[in-house]
């Protein structure tokens, strides 16, 4: 059975950032070890929100 997809609808839906993981890294200034650490666990492409939750850096105070 076929539905029907009105423009809107498809025109609403959210588009999600992708990221390559040495961008995003060098954006957030992120050490190596960390972007290592990101492509391990998602790849060289990942959504940004991906990437912003599982992003951690130290705190530039120590």
């Amino acid at each position: 059975m076929s539905t029907h997809l009105s423009g809107q609808s498809i025109e609403s839906s959210a588009v999600r950032k992708v990221w390559n993981v040495s961008e995003f890294a060098k954006r957030y200034r992120l050490d190596e070890k960390e972007e290592t650490r990101l492509v391990r666990l998602l790849g060289q492409f990942a959504a940004e929100h991906e990437l912003l939750m599982n992003a951690s850096r130290a705190p530039l105070y120590r």
